[in-house]
């Protein structure tokens, strides 16, 4: 039992090493119910950490020791809410929330300044903060599969936008700043409530 509980240790003292070495933490499908042990002692080393396809409930409010943190994904796990230091991560470049039941974003999104790619599909959103316009470093959004019926006028001010996802929604219409998006390559809109003369509007914007 000793020599079992011995190896254990090795591993997991090997695990850690790994994780500082690189600065990559990924635990996918690791069947997690509870956030990992020793990852928020690595602090800024942590570069990268992927904990997709497990059981995960909370993300512990000490998120923020992980300072350099450039890239967050929690897919497919059951998180209700996101803990409000998530949003002092402001080397944030990807957060990858994908198929859990989150149903709000904090106003404090907008402190993401650096971020990239937010990627929020098959949540349980009814709304979009409008802090999310203060996202100008912005190339994908993605929340497809919510309950969103409208998106914030303040999306227009995502400039750097290429890329919104946003089908499976109850979207009526979409903001005229819409059109201020000038980088947008891609608006995918498919399952919501839009009629037929929005979508004209939506291609005189693009041309």
């Amino acid at each position: 039992m000793g020599c079992c509980a011995s190896k254990s240790a090795d591993t997991k003292a090997s695990q850690i090493a790994r994780w500082r070495a690189t600065g990559i933490v990924a635990l996918r499908d690791a069947k997690l119910k509870t956030f990992p042990d020793g990852v928020l002692d690595l602090g800024s080393t942590v570069r990268t950490l992927d904990v997709t396809h497990n059981k995960l409930v909370n993300i512990p409010i000490e998120i923020n020791k992980l300072i350099n943190l450039q890239r967050l994904v929690l897919s497919d796990n059951l998180i209700e809410q996101l803990p409000m230091n998530l949003w002092k991560l402001q080397s944030l470049k990807a957060m990858i929330l994908d198929g859990n039941r989150i149903t709000s974003l904090s106003d404090e999104l907008g402190q993401l300044v650096r971020l990239e790619r937010l990627s929020i599909s098959g949540n349980l959103l009814t709304s979009l903060p409008q802090t999310i316009g203060s996202l100008r470093n912005l190339l994908l959004l993605d929340v497809s599969n919510n309950k969103l019926k409208y998106l914030p006028e303040s999306i227009g001010s995502c400039f750097s936008l290429e890329e919104l996802q946003a089908n499976d929604n109850l979207i009526e219409d979409l903001p005229s700043s819409v059109c201020n998006l000038i980088h947008l390559k891609s608006l995918c809109l498919n399952n919501n409530k839009l009629n037929q003369v929005f979508i004209i509007w939506i291609m005189h914007c693009e041309t």
